[in-house]
């Protein structure tokens, strides 16, 4: 038997699930880690019968996604998708070699809850069927929509199923299904399993998963949110906290940079990078938390690369040190000190930039500020200091344990 691969359409630009100015839903960071496209990847990528992928994706997310799919592990490919889910799956079986791997599975990229256990339910189905997708029952009434918008018939929730990928089929059969719905100019299809029963195929059902929820509206992510942050909390049981503070003096200059955002002042900040004592007081923070020195240790200010640089390359690289221990960030709490500028006017610009910048939802992330009643060299105008503190959630280890 042939080997199996796995497309992953992710072409599709989310806008149910957007906010304004929101990035597509599968690249949004979920519970500050990995995006929902982030996680079909590694699902795929680890399991031991899968030695290919292809994901369809927007032109403009190709580098992106060749990023996500770097590393260890089977053969990975992107291709551009197309103006619809059918055309993008079309484009990626064009990649495939059905001679090589005659069995592929379509998963979107939507869903990162599918499991293990299901991948290899939709792998064996393929013993039975050419075709067969993964379906679960029905609990609420379900009605037909009447013309006035009233109710409708009851229809037998019985007699029905939902129907979720990844779906299993046949390499070389479903080809052919896309290449019948090209030449018949049908593009109307929102999953394979419709399109291959519309060309002649019994398609086959197996055992769904509940949990395997598609994001699909704003309150999709949230409730994603809410049950990733709960998993990884009870995976993460080491609690710890870490403290950070940094000072920079003022210099001749016309704006200052706090937690990520440029704010007009009379005067500037000294420092071999932009001199955000925010963002420099909280890498600390997180770096104490892991115990893994301090950001002059990791961005010497001796190291001309960092020189001018913005400050988020040092938060950034904190964070990616939390998720290479297997851990999260559960709260950032951070406090200037200065008698200008004003911090008030710029809390909420400066929580949300360092929220996105370490992917935290934003009742995570809390900026205050104090004066120090004209005492000291910040009472004097003379610098701005910050204090901040890093909450962390990390497994236990053997060296913990320890």
């Amino acid at each position: 038997m042939g080997k199996v691969a796995v497309i992953i359409p992710a072409a599709g630009r989310g806008r149910r699930a957007r906010q304004s100015g929101a990035e597509a839903k599968q690249f949004r960071p979920l519970a500050g880690g990995a995006s929902a496209l982030a996680r079909v990847i590694r699902l795929f990528r680890s399991h031991p019968a899968v030695s290919r992928i292809v994901v369809a994706a927007h032109p403009d997310d190709v580098t992106r996604i060749e990023g996500m799919i770097d590393g260890k592990g089977c053969e990975a490919q992107v291709v551009h998708g197309g103006e619809t889910r059918q055309q993008s799956i079309c484009n990626a079986l064009q990649a495939l070699d059905a001679a090589s791997h005659d069995r592929v599975l379509v998963h979107d990229a939507a869903r990162p809850f599918a499991s293990v256990q299901l991948v290899d339910r939709a792998i064996a189905s393929l013993e039975t069927y050419e075709a067969a997708v993964p379906a679960i029952a029905l609990t609420d009434t379900i009605v037909e929509l009447a013309p006035d918008d009233a109710r409708g018939p009851t229809l037998d929730r019985d007699r029905l199923r939902a129907v979720q990928t990844p779906q299993a089929f046949r390499t070389r059969p479903l080809q052919q299904a896309h290449e019948a719905a090209v030449a018949t100019a049908r593009d109307d299809f929102t999953d394979d399993g419709a399109l291959m029963a519309w060309h002649g195929h019994v398609v086959g059902l197996f055992e769904g998963d509940s949990g395997n929820v598609k994001l699909t509206t704003a309150q999709d992510m949230r409730d994603a949110e809410q049950r990733l942050w709960a998993q990884q909390f009870l995976a993460c049981p080491d609690v710890r906290t870490g403290t950070g503070f940094d000072v920079h003096a003022c210099v001749d200059g016309d704006h200052v940079v706090l937690g990520g955002i440029a704010i007009p002042h009379t005067d500037g900040l000294s420092g071999h990078s932009d001199a955000d004592v925010v963002l420099h007081a909280l890498t600390d923070a997180i770096l104490g938390a892991l115990a893994d020195g301090d950001i002059g240790a990791h961005f010497p200010p001796s190291d001309m690369r960092w020189k001018g640089q913005d400050s988020a390359l040092f938060l950034q690289d904190a964070v990616s040190r939390v998720a290479a221990r297997g851990g999260l960030i559960s709260h950032l709490d951070c406090t200037i000190m200065c008698e200008a500028p004003k911090v008030g006017p710029h809390r909420d610009a400066m929580r949300r930039r360092i929220a996105e910048i370490a992917g935290l939802p934003l009742d995570r992330v809390a900026v205050k500020a104090t004066t120090t009643e004209r005492l000291g060299f910040t009472g004097r105008g003379e610098g701005i200091a910050a204090m901040a503190t890093a909450t962390l959630r990390l497994p236990f280890t053997s060296d913990t344990a320890n």
